[in-house]
């Protein structure tokens, strides 16, 4: 997928393939991808980073008098989209920046590589990570509108007939493959309609640009087979919701720093105080990884998602699981966050949590490898296992509170989104459900 372009290469490349429309695409605060779309007469001025527009219309930027922005490509994320056979259309992934030259603080792109930054200062190469984002893929009616009603009634590592998903989900391989995604593995999820498709680990900042990407392919392939694709979490009651583990660990050059050949579990000291870090700050970044009001109905016990804060390298329960292998591919896998996260802000406050941790040389719990859900409350007080925040609501003040959080967001981001959030629940606490009016219409 990404490629040491030069500006001349990606000239050359559109008139070759017969691409006559690029997509300079970009994120907004609450992780929705957005693009201006130029013609191909316009790529050249696109290149020379000199292609503006209205900042005040996108969610989380800027106000309408200070709204002027320019697109900066990022050369290496070119890609031609396969699913437009004439008149193609290709992209470019942007960082946002300011008319007098400085990176826009309130681009979550440009946090991301922010935080990386300040890792690369504490000597650490890279931040690496594999990322599972779940999907859910439902019906759509005659007008092609989105239903709830599912495609298949398979369940984990089902295949046809159970599977109605199967060929839409080998095309969106075939369709990344293509664009030079490496495909690990594919299948169907524990609930029905649910799939999982993994690519190889990558850079933080590639990762995050494979997410953006890999939500599109699917909702696009998915349009295609008269299907629609869902990140939300918990679309249906009952059964698993979608997450996003991530699956991280920091490099110095060529050596996995998490990795210890003399610990008992081949964690290096820097790993330990890395997860110290994150449960440290779980609470405080649960409105990132976790950012609307539906990611809380997935984090409740008895669907295998991970609503306590502690570790384990034997059991599935914790929100942080250590993986078997060891060596370059030891890493630690945070698996509470979910789809609808914007990927780089989530990454960049799991980074910053992690950072604090060697920084300040936090202590690490002891590993939780009985099965949490079954524990009392009691027993989980008496191990010292937290809970993740309850709702939106919780998750915002604890976010507000968190110092290391709101650092790694920077002022401008943190107040848009708090602000833009508080508006989102507020909507979802004075709104009428469809539970209530079936609990207590006829009851009172």
């Amino acid at each position: 997928m990404y490629s040491n372009y030069t500006k001349e290469d990606i000239l050359r490349i559109a008139k070759e393939q017969n691409v006559r429309f690029i997509r300079l695409q970009f994120t907004d605060l609450l992780g929705v991808i957005k693009n201006v779309e130029i013609p191909l007469s316009q790529l050249e001025k696109a290149l020379d980073n000199k292609m503006m527009f209205d900042g005040s219309s996108i969610e989380g930027y800027v106000r309408i008098e200070e709204s002027d922005m320019y697109l900066y490509p990022d050369l290496s994320t070119w890609v031609v989209f396969p699913w437009v056979a004439e008149d193609r259309i290709a992209r470019l992934i942007c960082d946002i920046y300011l008319p007098d030259g400085r990176p826009f603080p309130g681009d979550p792109r440009g946090i991301l590589k922010r935080m990386l930054k300040e890792a690369e200062e504490m000597g650490y190469t890279a931040m690496n990570v594999g990322p599972e984002p779940e999907f859910f893929l439902f019906k759509t009616d005659e007008k092609g509108n989105p239903t709830t009603e599912l495609n298949d009634q398979g369940g984990y590592f089902d295949l046809a007939p159970m599977d109605l998903g199967e060929n839409c989900r080998r095309e969106i391989v075939l369709t990344l493959e293509e664009m030079g995604f490496e495909i690990e593995a594919s299948h169907h999820e524990v609930a029905p309609g649910q799939h999982e498709i993994d690519f190889k680990y990558a850079d933080a900042l590639k990762a995050a640009d494979q997410i953006q990407t890999f939500k599109l392919v699917v909702k696009t392939v998915a349009r295609q087979h008269g299907l629609h694709a869902t990140f939300m979490p918990k679309p249906l009651f009952g059964v698993n919701g979608s997450g996003m583990h991530c699956h991280q660990s920091l490099f110095k050059g060529s050596e996995n720093a998490f990795y210890d050949e003399k610990d008992k579990l081949g964690l290096s000291i820097d790993a330990r105080y890395y997860m110290a870090g994150i449960l440290k700050h779980a609470k405080g970044m649960a409105a990132i990884t976790n950012p609307i009001v539906n990611s809380y109905k997935r984090l409740v016990p008895g669907y295998e998602a991970p609503c306590y804060v502690a570790w384990s390298a034997s059991n599935r329960s914790p929100m942080i699981r250590i993986p078997a292998s060891r060596g370059l591919s030891t890493r630690v896998e945070v698996r509470n966050p979910d789809p609808a996260a914007n990927p780089y802000l989530a990454l960049a406050v799991m980074l910053a949590a992690g950072l604090d941790g060697i920084r300040h040389k936090t202590s690490l719990p002891a590993p939780v490898d009985r099965n949490i859900y079954v524990m009392t409350d009691e027993e989980r007080e008496e191990q010292g296992i937290p809970s993740l925040p309850m709702d939106l609501k919780e998750a915002l003040g604890e976010m507000i509170r968190n110092d290391i959080i709101v650092n790694a967001l920077g002022e401008h981001a943190t107040a848009y989104f708090y602000e833009l959030k508080e508006i989102e629940w507020d909507m979802y606490r004075t709104q009428i459900h469809q539970w209530e009016r079936d609990q207590y219409v006829t009851h009172y």
